[in-house]
């Protein structure tokens, strides 16, 4: 008998090995060519379809055409002002990757989006007024796609163009597309800027990208494409954080270290990393997140003053909503244990973010802040997210450099390899994975069940914001 593990690798062996006729639906680079980046200045051209590389000399892949590189980054997007509120939720809820309605229901899904876009865009809209008006992420995004790019050309001698897709607002990942197509780019990375995998971040964009792929293979087919699907192992990007984290810890002065001491507790100070929260049933259908989270704190931590400097590190996940399981502990809850505990030095760490938004910005800035201060947390200190770090910067230049000399991972493959983890390909799921985006992989009858579990967890609570007006948006840092 094949193993599950064997049966997987033969079933991505198909992907890669099958008639082009077989596979343009799942994976356009799969009949590319190769490229490489090398010191020298010389031609090397391979033909191996799962491997792209490219040079210094951004050598063509044939003696006729110009190779032309680009970068795709990926994010959620964000109202820029108060009017584009409104619009931004109704995307956000009209996307069934998010909130994935029970068949008979599904025909509503843009009324309902419509509804509780129209209903909730007050509350939202006053949120972003407290940080400003509108969500600075486009900025952020814009300027590290700049700087990533100069950094690429002084560090590598490398020309690319950088391109930035949104999944719910202005510019949109089909604008960035079009554009991509416009500029003749025919290798393009495609960098979610979430450090780990999770089912609702890249795997909702890379599931438009996959649709897209498939329905425009005549026009996307020529162009070879590689996903760098989670990265919070990096060092550079552990190093970038742990240097935020330490300026944090440091900036503590020793009547406040002396304050923690006094309050009995054997550590003087703390560090809180919170991580945006999923519910528990998508961990249960196979979404990475979770353990992704756990071993990106874990390599954090190694670099960091540990129990015996006086330094003591705890993980809760913020931004829960509704009636159902999500992952715990909660952010919400392990603040006032701290402060019951006596800890008066905090730092809080925001670990699924690598620029401010709402989320760091009002959730954890404004309410969580307070909530701490209220239960005797005196010494508060936020970890700045990771911005335009310039570690930070040179690790996205180093991941696309990277990415170019690896064996290629298509836009499919990243679906299979991260939604679905080491789940059994067995039977059919539409729900929480990745059927319905353009392919036909399939998972066994408990996680068809286990990840319906989670989609009509979420339709209860959506039933809860239109009953009683909980709010849904902190869900999405809205």
């Amino acid at each position: 008998m094949f193993t599950t593990a064997v049966l997987r690798r033969l079933a991505i062996s198909f992907l890669i090995l099958a008639p082009s006729s077989c596979v343009v639906a799942f994976s356009p680079i799969l009949r590319s060519k190769a490229f490489q980046i090398k010191p020298q200045t010389t031609t090397t051209e391979k033909n191996v379809a799962t491997t792209l590389t490219l040079d210094s000399a951004v050598m063509p892949p044939k003696e006729e055409e110009e190779s032309k590189v680009g970068v795709l980054l990926l994010n959620l997007g964000g109202p820029e002002t108060g009017d584009d509120v409104e619009g931004f939720l109704y995307n956000l809820f009209a996307d069934p990757d998010i909130i994935r309605l029970p068949g008979p229901l599904a025909p509503l899904q843009s009324l309902i989006a419509l509804f509780i876009s129209k209903r909730r865009a007050p509350k939202s809209r006053a949120a972003y007024e407290s940080i400003g008006g509108g969500s600075p992420i486009l900025q952020y995004s814009n300027a590290q796609a700049d700087l990533m790019t100069k950094s690429l050309k002084d560090r590598y001698g490398l020309d690319v163009k950088s391109y930035i897709g949104m999944r719910y607002w202005y510019p949109f990942t089909e604008e960035a597309l079009e554009q991509i197509q416009k500029d003749d780019i025919n290798a393009l990375v495609i960098l979610p800027l979430y450090p780990q995998f999770s089912i609702s971040t890249s795997g909702s964009s890379l599931r438009v990208l996959q649709e897209i792929f498939a329905k425009d293979s005549q026009k996307f087919g020529k162009m070879v494409h590689t996903v760098v699907s989670s990265w919070y192992e990096r060092p550079g990007y552990v190093k970038a954080m742990t240097d935020l984290i330490k300026n944090e810890l440091d900036s503590f002065t020793p009547e406040e270290i002396q304050e923690g001491k006094d309050a009995g507790l054997k550590n003087a100070r703390h560090i809180l990393f919170s991580a945006h929260g999923v519910p528990r049933s998508y961990i249960d259908a196979g979404d990475p997140y979770q353990e992704q989270i756990k071993e990106c704190v874990k390599k954090i931590s190694e670099s960091l003053p540990g129990e015996e400097e006086g330094v003591e590190i705890h993980l809760s996940y913020q931004s829960r909503v509704g009636p159902i399981e999500w992952l715990r502990p909660y952010t919400d809850d392990v603040l006032p244990e701290l402060g019951e505990k006596g800890v008066k030095n905090l730092v809080v760490v925001p670990i699924s973010f690598v620029s401010e938004h709402i989320e760091t910005l009002e959730e954890i800035d404004l309410e969580y802040r307070e909530l701490a201060e209220e239960n005797g947390v005196t010494n508060w200190r936020r970890c700045p997210a990771l911005n335009t770090d310039a570690t930070f910067i040179d690790d996205m230049a180093d991941m696309v450099v990277d990415a170019l000399n690896e064996p290629s991972q298509s836009v499919t493959e990243a679906c299979v390899n991260n939604n679905v983890g080491d789940i059994d390909i067995d039977e059919g799921i539409d729900i929480a994975g990745v059927g319905g985006v353009g392919a036909e992989e399939n998972l066994k009858d408990k996680e068809r069940i286990n990840g319906r579990v989670a989609m009509i967890g979420v339709a209860i609570t959506l039933l809860v914001e239109l009953l009683n007006g909980q709010s849904l948006t902190h869900m999405f840092g809205l």
